[in-house]
Parts: structure tokens; C-alpha cells; sequence
């Protein structure tokens, strides 16, 4: 199986002392590309200066978390925009609206968000996208650049409800599906929702290092996710959409092509 890692957080400090060695692990798993997440001020420069290093193989967004979104400035923005002249990064986010904790205040995340939704017109990038617990408000922003935004979108890292499922799908935005399905505490109901999911709408990803599948028997002491794992979340997932391996892994994989606009590895 070739397959891609369309948000893996890299940068995070839980990776540097064996990073080169996650990176071995995860080809030697089938992973072929990656897209590094950059989720704050300072590490999407980290995101980018990673995908330098490993050129054709590492790739990067560049955006301010929710979480953040209080160091979203004017300098900030300007850094953001500084990012996105660089080929290296193929999507401007992690960006949207999280309301179920507030690490920042409500109207500091709809001012951010709504910034690098103007980032993402003005480069014509597809859109990396975290929502939760803020669909209505999320929607309502999203609605407010109809026929503005000329890339795609994917909801990343999707733990929501059918409803929510089903407005992404009619606005023809991509579903990101990530460790949460092995979850059976919280992700139970994804089993089911999979399989509405179009193949030409679904992606992949770990969120490495957080959300390590449940599933995985052993699982790893330390308890760390990383890319590598991605190989298991394609099994459950093409268990849960009852379609052979081959085939899930083959359509994800060209579906982040495609939305990344990446190239193929030699």
C-alpha cells in the first residue's frame, strides 16, 4: 500500500529525540507523503522548515489553531502570508472554530479564522479545517465566502454528527477520518458514518501524536501516536466501509493528491 498522512503534527516536541526514526518507520509502513500540520505562530515555520528537509516527501500547512487564536495578529498574519509564498505549503490552516474548551475567546477565533479564510482566497489554497462544537457559527463563515474561495476544503480529523457529515458533503468538502474511529468510547457512531462518506471525498490522516487507535493490540507504552499507525486506521476504516484494503488505500491516497496537488514520489 502507497498511502499519505494528511495531518501529522511533526513538529511536536514528543518527536524530537527520534523524529528521523518515526520518519523511517512510517515508509517502512507505506506511507509515502505526509503533510506536516502547522497549528500555531510558532510552529508552522517548524511545519515548513521540516518539509524542506525531506523535499517531495514532507509537505506542510501554515494557520493558527483556535486554540491560538489570540496570538493571531496583525505581524502574525503577515508571517502567515510569508509562509504561503513557499510551494512547500499546500494548504493554509489548522484554522476554524473550537468551542469545547474556548483556549480562546470566542470572537478572538472567529477574527482568526476569518483572516485565514482572506489567506486562502488570496492564494487560492485548499483549506486544512477544525470544528468543534461550533458547526452553526463555522457554517455561517463558511457561507459568508461563497464563490470566494477557489481550493478545496477538508474538515480534518472529523468527530462529528451525521448532520454535520452531511452539510460538509453538500458543500463538496472533504472528510478527514483519523484514529478516532478506534475509539469505542467516543468515535463508535464514525463506524456507521464511513460508509456515506463518497470515495472521492475521503482522506486519511493520524494526527500524530495525539489520538493513537485504541485498536492497536499491543499498544505502545509510551503511548504515542505517529504515522506509521496510519497503515491500521486504513484497515478498520476499509472494514467499516466494507471495501478491500487495496482499494481504500489506493482512493485516499489519490484523493490527497489531488487535493494537495501533490506529486507523485519516484
Amino acid at each position: 500500500m502507497h498511502l499519505i498522512d494528511i495531518g501529522a503534527n511533526l513538529t511536536h516536541d514528543s518527536f524530537d529525540h527520534d523524529r528521523d526514526a518515526v520518519l523511517a518507520r512510517a515508509r517502512e509502513n507505506g506511507v509515502v507523503q505526509m503533510v506536516i500540520t502547522g497549528a500555531s505562530r510558532e510552529h508552522s515555520p517548524l511545519a515548513l522548515k521540516l518539509a524542506r528537509q525531506h523535499p517531495g516527501e514532507l509537505f506542510a500547512t501554515a494557520g493558527v489553531h483556535p486554540h491560538h487564536a489570540t496570538e493571531y495578529t496583525s505581524e502574525c498574519d503577515a508571517e502567515m502570508r510569508q509562509l504561503h509564498a513557499h510551494s512547500e505549503v499546500v494548504a493554509v490552516g489548522e484554522c476554524g472554530l473550537d468551542y469545547f474548551r474556548d483556549f480562546s475567546p470566542r470572537p478572538a477565533q472567529r477574527r482568526a479564522f476569518e483572516l485565514q479564510l482572506q489567506i486562502a482566497v488570496d492564494t487560492g489554497k485548499p483549506l486544512f479545517l477544525h470544528q468543534r462544537d461550533a458547526h452553526a457559527d463555522f457554517m455561517a463563515m463558511m457561507t459568508n465566502f461563497d464563490g470566494r474561495l477557489r481550493g478545496p476544503a477538508v474538515v480534518h480529523c472529523f468527530t462529528g454528527t451525521r448532520e454535520e457529515m452531511f452539510d460538509y458533503l453538500d458543500r463538496d468538502w472533504y472528510i478527514g477520518i483519523t484514529g478516532w474511529l478506534c475509539d469505542e468510547r467516543r468515535g463508535q457512531h464514525l463506524r456507521e458514518l464511513v460508509r456515506h462518506i463518497p470515495a472521492n471525498r475521503l482522506l486519511i490522516e493520524t494526527d500524530a501524536p495525539y489520538l493513537l487507535p485504541r485498536t492497536i493490540k499491543p499498544a505502545p507504552s509510551h503511548r504515542r501516536n505517529e504515522p506509521m499507525f496510519l497503515a491500521h486506521i486504513v484497515e478498520e476504516l476499509a472494514r467499516d466501509r466494507q471495501e478491500d484494503v487495496a482499494e481504500t488505500a489506493r482512493t485516499t491516497t489519490q484523493n490527497a493528491r489531488t487535493f494537495f496537488r501533490l506529486p507523485t514520489p519516484r
